[in-house]
């Protein structure tokens, strides 16, 4: 991994801008900012969005931010616009199994190439390519065991560099944030249909009161993260 990347802000401009990706084009054909949804959840699977940018690649959609930073109707809003605007983009997931099993990490690891395999399948060259992750930590460079349990292709294709902020600095990683984000939340209210009352298509999976009261009357399912403190003592 390459050290954390610090190009300076763009004067005059807030909000997440291509000048963090345009640095890096020194030495990639293509930046994938990416980004993980439903870390700290209690329930359901990560997913991780993947967005490649190019040199030409146009000013980002107004309104891109922090997907954090966002309602969910600007979030659905700009869903289709960074489609439109992006060079690339892809989705991965992990299943909360997957959490139990590979840890956190683990999964998001997993998560993370599955989403680099669809953007290789759609014709990004991963040796032309640097991710940008958000963050001090490399999260995405697997281990040998977590590489063969996802199933993934070799790593050393994939040059990683992390920015702390990306996500609401760098439109790439800015964009992936939102498109995770709607794609986690939609997984979610599906889900709630399928067991009722733990309110998962408000809390999408996270430690409400509510939630962790639900699962002391009904006891965890399926979906729920096992290994997890699922009820506060």
């Amino acid at each position: 991994m390459t050290p954390v990347a610090t190009a300076a802000p763009h004067p005059g401009v807030s909000g997440p801008t291509l000048v963090r990706e345009r640095a890096l084009f020194a030495r990639a054909r293509i930046v994938v900012g990416m980004d993980e949804v439903g870390r700290g959840a209690l329930a359901g699977p990560v997913c991780v969005g993947a967005v490649a940018v190019v040199p030409g690649t146009l000013p980002p959609p107004p309104g891109l931010d922090d997907s954090k930073a966002l309602t969910s109707a600007r979030r659905t809003r700009l869903v289709p616009l960074i489609h439109a605007w992006a060079s690339a983009s892809a989705l991965g997931w992990a299943t909360a199994s997957e959490v139990d099993r590979l840890g956190i990490v683990g999964a998001l690891r997993a998560a993370g190439w599955r989403a680099l395999t669809v953007l290789a399948d759609a014709g990004v060259e991963a040796r032309a390519a640097i991710v940008l992750l958000d963050g001090r930590h490399d999260w995405l460079t697997p281990s040998p065991v977590t590489l063969a349990e996802a199933n993934q292709p070799e790593r050393a294709r994939w040059r990683t560099e992390t920015l702390v902020g990306a996500d609401r600095l760098a439109a790439s990683v800015a964009a992936a944030s939102v498109v995770a984000k709607c794609a986690r939340d939609g997984a979610m209210a599906v889900l709630d249909g399928r067991y009722p009352g733990y309110g998962w298509a408000q809390n999408m999976g996270y430690g409400t009161a509510r939630h962790r009261a639900a699962i002391a009357a009904l006891g965890a399912c399926e979906e729920h993260r096992r290994t997890w403190k699922l009820v506060e003592a």
